[in-house]
C-alpha cells in the first residue's frame, strides 16, 4: 500500500532517521521490551543489482546493505534486531544466505537469526535438507498463508516453522474469526510456534487494495480518530497471558467437537490455555480457500497433569463473536475457574474463544475515547515549511512510487528555502509490479470537483517532467494501472494532459515554456465533466473533456526516477 524509504538511497548514502519504522519499533519496545524485531526486504534499492532487477547477482552488496541497516538500528536507535529474512516472496539464493550469516558474524551479530524464505515451505525445506551448511545457518523456516499446514520435508528439518506473515483479511468480525482461528491451528495442524499478522495497524487510505487489512484501525490522522477492532482483543486472549520465549505443550489440541486449544508454559509454572471454536463462514481469511469444517456446542474438559496437577485456580478471559446477532462481547474477564483434582470442564458454544490462564495481570483497557471521525479537509495546504521535521516525509502524502522528502535547498534565495522532493533516481528491485513513473497521493478518495495548485522545480535537464493530478483511482500493487487527470510539464517546454499515469492516453498537449532549474506554479481545475490548468496564474488550456475517472485522490509526481522539487501544496474541494 506504498513505498518506504530506504536507509540507503545511493550507494554512497545512510541514513538510520527516514520514514516511520525507527519510531514504531521504539514505541512497541516501550510498551513490551520482550516484543521481537524482523526485518525483511520486499524492495532493494536499484543500486543493489547494478543495472539488473536481481539482488543476488552481488551478493556482498546485498549483504552489506542489510548489515548495515542492523548495526544502524543499535547505533541510532538502541534496537536489537532478533531475526532477518531474505527477501519477501521472491527468490532466495543459497550463496546470499551463506554470505549474509558470514556478514552478520563479522560484525559481531551472532545473536541476529536468519528466517528463510517468506514465500512457500519448498524449495527452502529441500533445499536444507541437501545443502548441510545451508541447513546450519538458517533459524527458522518461515512461509506465509500456509493455511495452518506445513509440509514433511520442513517438519525434517527440525527446525522452528513459523508463519511469518498471515491473515491479511478485512478487520471485520470475520477477521477476527480468521485470526482466532490460525493463532491456535497453526500450532495444531502446522506446528508453527509464531504467527504473523500483515498488517499491525491500518493507517494507509482505505481504497487503497488492501484497505482495513490491519489489526485495528488509524486511517485519519488528520483528526485522531482510530478503531480497536475486534482481531486485537482476539490477539489479547493470547498475548497478554504469554511472551516471546514461552513453550507450546505438545497436546493434540483438536477438540472433539470441532475447534482447536494450545497450552504454553514459561516453564517456570505458569499455564495458559487459549481455545477457539470459530465456524466456517465465521472464520474465512484472505487466502488459501478454507476447506469445509463443522463445529458444534460441547462440553470440553482438560486434564491438568506433572507440575501443573497443583494448579488450584485458573483466570478466565470469555470472547464471543455474534456476527449476525450484532451482540458481541470482546475480551471479557469472568470468574475464575477451581481445578478439581487437575480437572477443569467448560462448556463451549461455537463462535468463541477462551482463555484459561495462570497469569493475573489481563487488562481492558478503559482508554479515552478517541476523536470522531472527520473526512479529510476540504481546504488543505501545506508550504513544507518546517526546519526540524520528526519524519522524514510530509503528513498525509502517500509516496506509491518513490519516496518524497523534505529538502532544505541552501542555494536557494527565500522563497522555496524547504520544499519537498522526490530522491529515488532509479526504478527499485521491485517486489510489485511499481510505476515507472513517481507518484504521491493525497486527500479524500471521495473527491469529485477540485483545484490542486502546487509550485513545481524540474531538476533533471532535457527530458525531465513533473505533473499535479486530481480524481486519481489507484496505487499500491496497482498503481501502474493508476487513471485520474494528470496535468504534466516537461523541461523541453511542453506540457501534456492525460487520463493515466502512464501517460498513455493523451487528452491535450502543447507548448508551456517551462524550463528547469526554474520554479514554476501549476494549477488543475476539475469540475464536472471539463478540467482547465493554469500556469504561473494564467491560462494554458481549457475546457478538456473528462468522464473517468469520476472521482479520487489528488497526487504529486515525476515523469521517471529524477530530483524533482514541489512546494506550497494547495487543495481545494468545491
Amino acid at each position: 500500500d506504498g513505498t518506504e524509504p530506504s536507509h540507503m538511497h545511493y550507494e554512497n548514502d545512510e541514513n538510520y532517521f527516514r520514514g516511520y519504522e525507527w519510531w514504531l519499533m521504539k514505541e512497541a519496545k516501550k510498551r513490551n521490551p520482550k516484543i521481537k524485531l524482523i526485518g525483511l526486504p520486499w524492495t532493494f534499492p536499484g543500486w543493489i543489482g547494478k543495472g539488473e532487477n536481481w539482488p543476488y547477482d552481488y551478493p556482498d552488496v546485498t549483504a552489506y546493505y542489510i548489515v548495515s541497516w542492523i548495526l544502524g538500528a543499535k547505533q541510532y536507535h538502541d534496537l536489537d534486531i532478533d531475526y532477518i529474512g531474505i527477501w519477501n516472496e521472491r527468490a532466495f539464493s543459497s550463496k546470499y544466505i551463506k554470505l549474509l550469516r558470514y556478514t552478520l558474524d563479522k560484525h559481531d551479530l551472532q545473536q541476529v537469526r536468519i528466517i528463510a524464505s517468506d514465500r512457500l515451505w519448498e524449495p527452502i525445506s529441500f533445499v536444507m535438507l541437501l545443502d548441510s551448511e545451508l541447513h546450519g545457518v538458517i533459524d527458522v523456516i518461515g512461509a506465509h498463508y500456509p493455511g495452518t499446514k506445513t509440509v514433511p520435508n520442513a517438519l525434517l528439518t527440525q527446525k522452528k516453522l513459523w508463519s511469518s506473515e498471515d491473515y491479511s483479511t478485512f478487520n471485520d468480525e470475520v477477521g477476527a474469526g480468521c485470526w482466532a482461528r490460525i493463532l491456535n491451528q497453526n500450532y495444531v495442524n502446522g506446528n508453527m510456534t509464531s504467527t504473523i499478522a500483515w498488517n499491525l495497524v491500518a493507517s494507509y487510505y482505505e481504497e487503497l487494495p488492501f484497505g482495513r487489512c490491519g489489526l485495528m484501525t488509524a486511517q485519519e490522522p488528520w483528526s485522531g480518530h482510530y478503531k480497536v477492532e475486534a482481531p486485537i482483543w482476539i490477539t489479547a486472549h493470547t498475548t497478554q497471558f504469554t511472551q516471546p520465549g514461552w513453550s507450546y505443550l505438545q497436546v493434540d489440541g483438536h477438540l472433539e467437537g470441532g475447534g482447536s486449544f494450545v497450552a504454553l508454559t514459561d516453564g517456570l509454572g505458569n499455564l495458559t490455555i487459549i481455545i477457539e471454536t470459530m465456524t466456517h463462514n465465521h472464520s474465512k481469511c484472505i487466502r488459501p480457500p478454507l476447506p469445509h469444517f463443522s463445529v458444534k456446542r460441547q462440553r470440553a474438559t482438560f486434564y491438568l497433569k506433572g507440575s501443573f496437577y497443583m494448579v488450584e485456580t485458573l483466570q478466565v478471559w470469555h470472547s464471543r463473536l455474534g456476527f449476525e446477532s450484532g451482540n458481541s462481547s470482546l475480551f471479557q474477564q469472568l470468574h475464575p475457574v477451581k481445578v478439581w483434582k487437575g480437572t477443569v470442564s467448560l462448556d463451549l458454544d461455537v463462535d468463541e474463544v477462551y482463555t484459561l490462564t495462570t497469569i493475573k495481570t489481563g487488562q481492558k483497557c478503559g482508554c479515552a475515547e478517541p476523536p470522531p471521525p472527520q473526512p479529510f479537509p476540504s481546504n488543505y495546504k501545506d508550504d513544507f515549511n518546517i526546519r526540524n521535521p520528526p519524519f522524514s516525509e510530509a503528513p498525509n502524502f502517500a509516496d506509491q512510487t518513490g519516496v518524497f522528502e523534505y529538502f532544505v535547498n541552501a542555494s536557494d534565495p527565500g522563497e522555496h528555502v524547504f520544499t519537498l522532493r522526490q530522491v529515488v533516481l532509479q526504478r527499485p528491485i521491485t517486489w510489485a509490479s511499481d510505476a515507472d513513473q513517481t507518484i504521491s497521493l493525497i486527500g479524500n478518495f471521495q473527491w469529485v470537483n477540485m483545484t490542486v495548485t502546487c509550485d513545481i522545480y524540474i531538476e533533471k535537464q532535457r527530458d525531465g517532467g513533473v505533473f499535479i493530478a486530481g480524481r486519481v483511482d489507484n496505487g499500491g500493487v496497482y498503481v501502474r494501472r493508476t487513471k485520474g487527470i494528470f496535468f504534466w510539464v516537461f523541461a523541453d517546454g511542453t506540457y501534456r494532459v492525460t487520463g493515466d499515469l502512464a501517460g498513455e492516453e493523451i487528452l491535450m498537449k502543447g507548448l508551456s515554456g517551462v524550463r528547469d532549474n526554474t520554479w514554476h506554479t501549476l494549477t488543475l481545475n476539475i469540475q464536472g465533466t471539463s478540467a482547465s490548468g493554469l500556469l504561473n496564474g494564467y491560462p494554458l488550456w481549457e475546457n478538456v473533456t473528462v468522464s473517468k475517472p469520476s472521482n479520487g485522490w489528488a497526487a504529486i509526481g515525476t515523469r521517471s526516477f529524477e530530483f524533482a522539487q514541489f512546494d506550497n501544496f494547495h487543495v481545494e474541494v468545491s
